[in-house]
């Protein structure tokens, strides 16, 4: 293992090795604890996406949910699980099956499409052309805006989904769906994911599926690997200490480097990490 390898395991506290029931019950510790030491909240609000990420977080949320109604007394707590289509999504079945595995408080459908079309027009009104790679980016955006939205009218928090495979890469929209108050999953890479939907006893479909962000509409589901060049798996290997081929460490610390920017708040004139 190289000096970049341990830092970057250790900067996204990523154990080689874990215990499924035992993460599970300290994720599901860390979103009751929060609620708790903020009184005034009363929600967690999730965008789902029919894919693994959200299904996990979602359901570690109800079950937070569940446990915190019943020790407490508080029926104003609530999860409320978000679809936020572009139109019609490709894998909206995986959706719905995500939703019934995660059994929501509640549902609510933001179709995002006519907010983005209307960005997009009043933009190329004024000659100025959107990219696709760039519209997917703002779909992203627009989904954490209706989360966030629904979070103000609810005394509620917004859960994250990022996680370890992701954060390595900065495979996630600055300000989209990077942007949330709780990250559930951080540490998590994405077969120690996988071990805690097996372990919840989640339908295989769901974290058996090829990950994709489908954001750009001339690409729809490109598999995240296809985009990263590079495998989960040698990313899992990776940040579990484990030796991968040059080519992937290579391209994987490329990633880490070029999305530092994303794993900061905004920078001051304070901050130095960027002259690297």
């Amino acid at each position: 293992m190289n000096a970049i390898q341990q830092e970057i395991i250790q900067a996204l506290e990523v154990e080689s090795q874990i215990d499924a029931q035992q993460e599970i019950r300290r994720r599901i510790n860390f979103l009751k604890e929060y609620l708790l030491a903020h009184p005034f909240l009363d929600s967690y609000v999730l965008g789902i996406s029919g894919g693994q990420d959200s299904t996990l977080a979602g359901r570690l949320a109800q079950m937070a949910i569940n446990e915190l109604r019943e020790e407490t007394g508080k029926t104003t707590y609530q999860f409320i699980a978000v679809r936020l289509p572009y139109g019609v999504q490709a894998d909206e079945d995986d959706c719905q099956e995500a939703l019934a595995f995660i059994q929501p408080d509640k549902t609510m459908t933001v179709n995002i499409k006519d907010s983005v079309d209307q960005l997009e027009a009043q933009f190329e009104s004024q000659g100025f052309d959107i990219s696709d790679f760039n519209k997917g980016n703002i779909k992203a955006r627009l989904r954490m805006t209706s989360q966030y939205a629904i979070a103000g009218q609810t005394n509620g928090a917004v859960i994250g989904t990022d996680h370890a495979a992701e954060a390595v890469t900065g495979f996630y929209t600055k300000f989209g769906d990077g942007a949330a108050d709780l990250m559930p999953l951080f540490g998590l890479n994405k077969r120690q994911g996988r071990a805690l939907l097996k372990e919840l006893q989640a339908p295989t479909s769901l974290y058996e599926k090829v990950p994709t962000a489908d954001l750009e509409d001339d690409k729809p589901q490109i598999p995240d690997e296809v985009a990263l060049g590079v495998t989960y798996e040698a990313i899992d290997d990776y940040l579990e200490g484990k030796a991968v081929t040059p080519e992937a460490s290579a391209r994987i610390e490329q990633l880490y480097q070029n999305s530092e920017h994303k794993r900061h708040l905004p920078i001051t004139i304070y901050d130095t990490f960027w002259k690297k």
